[in-house]
């Protein structure tokens, strides 16, 4: 048993090590992202483990020898490590860059989640008190290819006697090629309706099967379907704002930069594409130049054989019109953009680069929101620092729609947090 401690010792220091120093070496990186997304956004249940783990084999003998003694310090000095993960995370900041200090969400006003939802986070699933899910409603038929979407609105959605409801788009990631409407955005889903939006989660064909740029034109024919049946959930036709993250956040910016541009909405160009506002999380804004790849983005074999299918070397060009890089212009939406600190999978300066340049353009406000500690995909779950950032993000897509009710220009971000000085680093 003194050796099982001392391989739970290592395990539980190299857990807490990778989520501080996630590794980006090409053979240490999905390794890297996987465990230190768990160890970041599970730290209780990981905590829970380790203890039991390093009490069980203690309590079988597994200090006799050095390996025991060993691999209990180690153990001990790694289950500190997630204890101080867990704190960080309660006490998340939120960087905006350029646009003021360190914020700290107050966690009185993040949302609550039941201690089941904290527990087992698949419960999320469920619609949380006072929001209703309708599910698997096909927004567009062609042939055999039917697309599916699920609604989250308010319990109450069909009283009229607050007038339309403000629309929200969530779109899944998974690297254009996995992922699925059940999975990804639900806390924030279920946090907006509870909070009187109505909130569409839409998937997409998928690749291989599906080339680019047919992802993005199936998100286009949801826009055409919630002109017309928005107001069939309460929902305001006029007003949508549109999220998701990682390839959904590639996606988020493509859809809100590219409105009414005919190559993406072929048979429907008369339709308005616009979108009142993005919050793109942990995206991919261009596949051309590397910047803070090794190589670009649009070179990997993902991209070639799955996605583009077209090799980058001849034809750059088919990348450089699948980034939202692109596409920047005066009028654009205004747009929040998330982005972890510590996201092995996508570099955190790929999201500062595109803010940059999308400032420089753009006559709407452009906020860039950098996680400190936050690594890829944290939103997946229902974690304490997810309560947060969903916090931040409702009090911005609520000061957009507030904006928009009284017409006002936003010219100026809505209102975020109250400042504080002290940071997570």
């Amino acid at each position: 048993m003194s050796y099982a401690l001392l391989a739970i010792g290592v395990a539980a220091l190299l857990l807490t090590l990778n989520a501080r120093f996630p590794r980006r070496h090409p053979l240490l990186l999905l390794p890297s992202f996987f465990s230190g997304w768990l160890s970041t956004e599970l730290a209780p249940h990981l905590l829970v483990a380790e203890a039991a783990g390093i009490a069980a084999t203690v309590a079988y003998g597994g200090l006799e020898g050095w390996a025991g003694w060993t691999g209990l310090a180690l153990g001990a000095a790694g289950t500190a490590g997630t204890i101080a993960t867990i704190l960080r995370a309660r006490r998340t900041v939120v960087t905006l860059r350029e646009c003021g200090v360190p914020l700290d969400l107050d966690p009185e006003r993040a949302p609550r989640y039941p201690l089941t939802h904290l527990i087992v986070p698949p419960l999320c699933l469920i619609p949380r008190r006072g929001v209703q899910a309708r599910r698997n409603v096909v927004f567009h038929e062609q042939g055999r290819l039917r697309l599916k979407l699920d609604v989250y609105l308010p319990a109450e959605a069909n009283s009229e006697e607050k007038g339309p409801r403000p629309g929200l788009m969530q779109i899944h990631g998974g690297a254009w090629i996995i992922g699925d409407k059940r999975e990804q955005g639900l806390p924030l889903l279920n946090h907006m309706a509870a909070q009187g939006w109505v909130g569409f989660n839409v998937n997409y064909r998928l690749s291989p099967r599906a080339t680019w740029p047919e992802h993005l034109i199936d998100l286009k024919h949801f826009l055409k379907w919630y002109r017309e049946h928005a107001a069939e959930y309460g929902a305001d036709p006029e007003f949508l704002c549109v999220t998701g993250g990682s390839a959904g956040g590639h996606l988020t910016a493509m859809l809100a930069l590219t409105a009414n541009v005919p190559e993406f909405q072929p048979g429907f160009e008369d339709v308005d594409t616009s979108v009142q506002g993005a919050v793109p999380f942990y995206g991919v804004y261009d596949l051309v130049e590397p910047g803070p790849w090794p190589v670009p983005m649009g070179a990997t074999a993902l991209m070639e054989r799955m996605v583009v299918k077209k090799p980058f070397r001849h034809e750059p060009e088919a990348y450089a019109r699948a980034s939202p890089a692109n596409y920047l212009r005066e009028d654009a939406p205004p747009f929040l953009v998330v982005h972890g600190s510590h996201d092995s999978l996508i570099p955190v300066a790929e999201a500062r680069r595109f803010v940059e340049r999308l400032r420089a353009t753009s006559a709407s406000p452009v906020i860039y929101a950098e996680m400190q500690g936050g690594q890829h995909a944290f939103d997946v779950f229902p974690s304490y620092r997810t309560a947060r950032v969903i916090e931040g993000v409702e009090r911005y897509l609520t000061g957009l729609h507030r904006q928009y009710v009284t017409g006002a220009r936003p010219s100026a971000p809505p209102s975020i947090p109250d400042e504080v000085s002290d940071s997570l680093g």
